[in-house]
């Protein structure tokens, strides 16, 4: 039987493989109770990313909202004036009393 003159060198000649070890099916497991220390930080980082986006989200939304109602009241004014361009003043002023009174009652 011969043996191998260097460590790096491999019997069957396949010297770009990474040498072989042992099986060893304990070697790298962990315990139970870093298992549930790793989960418990996952999770608590979840939560977090989770709130984060909700934030993020209800801001987003804030900010769309804002811009919508910009937008009507911009639109009602377009239209109060479009208005009064045909009509008296006084009667778009009660027009207006009106549909404010009617969108009360509807909402």
């Amino acid at each position: 039987m011969s043996t191998l003159t260097a460590p790096s060198l491999r019997k069957n000649g396949k010297q770009w493989h990474a040498p072989r070890t042992a099986f060893r099916p304990t070697s790298n497991l962990t315990s139970y109770a870093s298992r549930i220390s790793a989960q418990k930080s996952a999770a608590a980082t979840k939560s977090k990313e989770r709130e984060m986006k909700a934030e993020k989200e209800e801001e987003r939304q804030r900010r769309i909202q804002g811009i919508k109602d910009r937008r009507a009241a911009k639109e009602e004014k377009e239209r109060y004036d479009k208005m009064a361009e045909r009509m008296h003043r006084k009667r778009v002023e009660r027009v207006r009393r009106r549909e404010k009174r009617n969108k009360l009652l509807k909402s």
